[in-house]
């Protein structure tokens, strides 16, 4: 669903799959140090929503997601995970409930195969799913930023479910972040994003999300055997890794280019941006063995690691949470 703010002079598209919204309007840095001073806002509305309603919507989706969902107070913001009977990561949400329902925000394309698999595992339960996408989008500001959302807008965190027709104006008038503000403060933040730095064999572990989005002491779900065995046995293959590009190349290193250590590839890209104050900046994926002081290639540019997830993950070995940096 093409963003209406697109037409506002200066805007360039981003990148599929975020194309029906802007990478930037104009001064990329100037717009990330805006979102970081609370001025502007990111338009994200490429996400999708979706809405869980009924008495029996935490315990249900407590049983089928990764995060401890059933005695979640209304108004805090969590994530939460949907894994295959492997383990494997399928859908991301970041959600809050309001005291009726549960609002998600998704990635876009995603929303489909979600609702499909929940209408699938409702049984008898009184739940009600919706996609409303066409009539939601989602909106961010910086942690902390003061806002007035309008009535009728849904407010997880940092991001705002805006009624799709007010999007143009702007929660009440701030100015534009495009997503490449967005993204470069999430790298970052160290903060993995579902297709990005993640495939079709990711596992929680690899990326972090266990305590974020993964409770380890609630009951069981869909993928926890694989989860249980990680954290008490073993390690995860994988581990997200924070890269400082070299600034002395003109091209950053884009989605799924491979990453090297003495000519052998050990992983991938996930995601590239320019930051206002790191410069090229990258989260990517790597083989756990890895030497965490080894200067790397991303997709043929020098990199030098920063620890997210450390190669001794699993086994009860809980991530720094100091590791997760915050926006400021």
């Amino acid at each position: 669903m093409r963003s209406p703010l697109l037409d506002t002079p200066g805007a360039v598209a981003a990148e599929a799959p975020d194309a029906d919204v802007a990478g930037h309007y104009g001064d990329p840095f100037a717009e990330q140090r805006a979102f970081l001073a609370g001025e502007a806002m990111v338009d994200r509305s490429n996400r999708e929503v979706v809405r869980i309603s009924g008495p029996d919507r935490l315990s249900w989706l407590n049983d089928l997601t990764s995060q401890k969902l059933n005695d979640l107070k209304p108004g805090v913001p969590t994530q939460t995970l949907f894994l295959d009977a492997q383990g494997r990561v399928e859908h991301h949400l970041t959600l809050v409930d309001d005291g009726e329902a549960v609002w998600a925000h998704v990635e876009p394309g995603t929303s489909a195969e979600l609702v499909a698999f929940l209408e699938k595992m409702r049984f008898m339960l009184r739940v009600e799913i919706a996609d409303v996408t066409g009539d939601y989008a989602v909106v961010s500001v910086a942690e902390g930023t003061p806002v007035a959302p309008p009535e009728g807008s849904v407010v997880i965190g940092g991001d705002v479910l805006l009624p799709r027709a007010l999007l143009t104006d702007r929660l009440g008038g701030m100015a534009l972040a495009g997503l490449w503000a967005y993204e470069a403060l999430r790298i970052e933040g160290h903060r993995p994003r579902l297709g990005f730095e993640t495939d079709h064999k990711t596992i929680p572990h690899e990326v972090g999300w266990i305590g974020p989005a993964l409770h380890l002491s609630k009951g069981c779900y869909r993928g926890q055997e694989t989860v249980a065995r990680v954290h008490n046995l073993g390690h995860p293959p994988r581990r997200l890794v924070f890269l400082h590009l070299d600034g002395s190349v003109d091209t950053l290193p884009r989605h799924g280019d491979p990453v090297t250590h003495d000519g052998a590839e050990i992983g991938f890209v996930g995601s590239a941006a320019r930051h206002h104050e790191l410069g090229p900046v990258a989260l990517a994926m790597v083989k756990r063995t890895v030497p965490v002081d080894a200067t790397l290639q991303a997709g043929g540019v020098a990199a030098a690691q920063e620890v997210v997830v450390p190669p001794d993950a699993g086994r009860n070995v809980a991530i720094d949470p100091a590791l997760r940096r915050r926006i400021r």
